[in-house]
């Protein structure tokens, strides 16, 4: 259904020009050799620096039925890969074989028109898709089941929030029958029953022959869902396969990248529109050895900030496997510990735990910071922010642990045996107290 062969993408940095006049490129043009002459090979070692190569050199195939899952860091090429696969944009160097109609969902509103009503958006996004009304008006029901938004069909779009925004995109992509449907990672935006639902879908589209290219930084889902996965890193391609084994070497990579501490200034896991206030975090134990984390023991998350300007922080992280399976949430929202604190442009914010009740492994952090004076919508958020690794201990007393295929958490239980007495022994024990007395 795709193949993709040595595609690359080079983008100019820098800042951005408008059209020249034809008087412009004529004089330009004229100057051009004076300009050589004078600065030699700056302009060579300038121009080389005003680019930069989205994708280099990709290339793999996908067949009919398949469901590929592509996962990768922040800027690591996958939304470029995405916007070659629907025409959006061209590719610098390479080709790209589409057999098949194509679906897509990119981001928050692609594809829709904000003045027109939802009604409206299934109609034109079905006719872009080069369906005739009556396909589009035999899915119609469909479409708004699915989205769960029939009480605001009559409703301009650009007045609905961003989870009813891809609910609608969402439904129409995959009920308007594309032969290649091509999913970025908005499903994020909506809430878990929506995201199941979703990827329920999904997997009926491939089960029913089509082909699936799936975008995400659930590596759960890339697992459940897809049938082979890519990892791209930098604009390359650094693995292909099975998702058990590309998510494995991504997992790797990330982790190798930030282990028990991270500069979060500039980190890879940063999340939409967040302003990078954390600056660093640190998980540490409490216990003799600060890094080194055993099960049980008390360990503190420690998080760095700056802002422009004073807030009153609030606090959250998740604890996740190193499969991106979550374990926990600790968030200061609920316990409002912080609330009344006085407001401030800079500080630490520690969170301790006690008695860590982790199996030993590897876990991953995901960091939130909001501000309680506000909606207490997430200021800054970052993803996969560090890792570390919890040790093994006999807390048992018995030289045993429970296997880590029974699960990620570690509860100890406290067992006791009260025997019920058989009738028999129940009646000769009152005959012996009988004859006793």
């Amino acid at each position: 259904m795709i193949k993709v062969r040595g595609v690359s993408k080079r983008y100019r940095l820098g800042e951005r020009r408008g059209h020249d006049s034809l008087r412009e490129i004529i004089v330009a043009k004229l100057k051009a050799p004076l300009r050589r002459l004078s600065s030699g090979d700056r302009d060579n070692r300038d121009s080389k620096r005003a680019h930069i190569w989205a994708l280099r050199d990709v290339s793999f195939e996908v067949m009919p039925g398949d469901v590929l899952g592509i996962i990768g860091r922040n800027g690591g090429g996958k939304s470029t890969l995405l916007k070659i696969l629907s025409l959006i944009t061209h590719p610098t160097e390479g080709e790209v074989e589409l057999y098949g109609r194509v679906g897509s969902l990119l981001e928050v509103g692609t594809g829709f028109h904000p003045e027109l009503t939802g009604r409206e958006n299934i109609f034109l996004n079905g006719a872009i898709l080069g369906m005739k009304r009556a396909e589009i008006a035999k899915k119609f029901n469909e479409i708004v089941d699915f989205a769960g938004v029939d009480k605001f069909l009559d409703t301009p779009v650009k007045r609905y929030s961003s989870g009813m925004y891809v609910r609608l995109a969402f439904a129409v992509a995959a009920h308007l029958e594309p032969e290649i449907l091509l999913v970025d990672e908005v499903l994020a935006v909506g809430d878990i029953e929506f995201q199941n639902k979703c990827l329920g879908k999904m997997g009926e589209i491939a089960r029913g022959g089509r082909t699936v290219l799936f975008v995400s930084h659930n590596m759960l889902a890339i697992e459940a869902l897809c049938k082979t996965a890519i990892f791209l890193d930098a604009g390359e391609l650094r693995t292909t396969g099975r998702p058990r084994d590309v998510v494995s070497a991504y997992t790797k990579l990330i982790t190798d990248a930030g282990a028990m501490f991270a500069d979060l200034r500039d980190h890879p896991g940063r999340r939409g529109e967040s302003r990078p206030l954390m600056t660093e975090v640190s998980v540490i134990s409490t216990g003799a050895e600060p890094s080194v984390i055993r099960m049980g023991d008390n360990i503190a998350i420690v998080v760095k900030f700056r802002s422009p300007a004073a807030i009153r922080p609030c606090g959250s992280f998740t604890i996740k496997t190193d499969r991106g399976e979550r374990i926990f949430h600790v968030s200061d929202r609920n316990s409002n510990q912080l609330a009344t604190a006085t407001a401030t442009d800079s500080g630490t914010l520690t969170c301790s735990l006690r008695g860590l009740p982790l199996m030993p492994g590897r876990y991953l952090v995901d960091l939130w910071l909001a501000d309680f004076s506000h909606t207490m919508a997430p200021l800054d958020m970052v993803a996969d922010a560090c890792w570390f690794e919890v040790s093994a201990v006999d807390l048992l007393g018995s030289g045993k642990l429970p296997p880590s295929s029974e699960g990620s958490v570690f509860v100890s239980g406290q067992w006791s045996l009260r025997p019920t007495l058989s009738r028999e022994t129940s009646n000769a024990s009152k005959v012996t107290e009988f004859t006793n007395a």
